[in-house]
């Protein structure tokens, strides 16, 4: 993650494939769009986005005084991190659904995406792993790269959840159960070429 560019699709690309992951974020969206149509996708992207971002910002005070010491360790903690999310990515593939089960859930979507990712145990250790070796190293090369990882994440969330909710509201299939899976795959894929590199680079020379 050498620039702002870069930056920027890494944070899509691996913010896309949490974002793809059935959870309960996903599910609130699914069922939030029943209530509140295509806007409840965007109201859910930006209660998770919250959380997130209030996390960032406590990794990132916490880390950048001591970015010496914990580089290595918080780098090969990220990077076998990718690599084993990557796997489990892929071996999911095989059996997602993009699916929603029960009723309709009536309440504020904005709440929805604070609850729901707040009360994620994945959301925590992948935010404690893998997102603060990212924003570690996006640190060290300047703020705005670090600022740029975030927006590429974020893009993802607001894209694929607006998608979604857009779909789901219009009575419309957003993608194939084939082409869900393909995509979700092909995220696995990144996740554990993109956390060997990490991990390679993160190792001394």
């Amino acid at each position: 993650m050498d620039g702002i560019i870069p930056a920027l699709i890494i944070g899509f690309v691996i913010g896309l494939s949490g974002a793809l992951a059935p959870g309960p974020t996903l599910v609130a969206t699914i069922r939030g769009s029943l209530d509140h149509g295509w806007t409840a996708g965007p109201r859910v992207a930006a209660g998770h986005a919250a959380v997130e971002a209030v996390l960032a910002l406590a990794i990132v005070a916490g880390l950048a005084a001591a970015a010496d010491s914990v580089a290595v360790p918080v780098a090969v903690v990220g990077g076998l991190a990718l690599i084993l999310f990557g796997g489990l990515t892929v071996r999911e593939s095989r059996t997602a659904v993009l699916d929603a089960p029960g009723e309709a859930a009536s309440g504020s979507p904005f709440l929805a995406g604070v609850v729901t990712s707040a009360a994620n145990p994945y959301f925590w250790l992948w935010w404690l792993s893998v997102g603060s070796g990212l924003l570690l190293e996006g640190l060290a090369a300047g703020a705005a790269v670090a600022v740029a990882f975030m927006i590429g994440h974020w893009a993802s969330d607001f894209g694929w959840f607006g998608l979604v909710a857009a779909g789901t509201a219009g009575g419309k299939t957003v993608l194939s159960v084939r082409q869900y899976r393909l995509v979700r795959a092909a995220c696995g894929v990144f996740l554990i070429l993109f956390g060997a590199s990490y991990l390679w680079r993160a190792l001394p020379a």
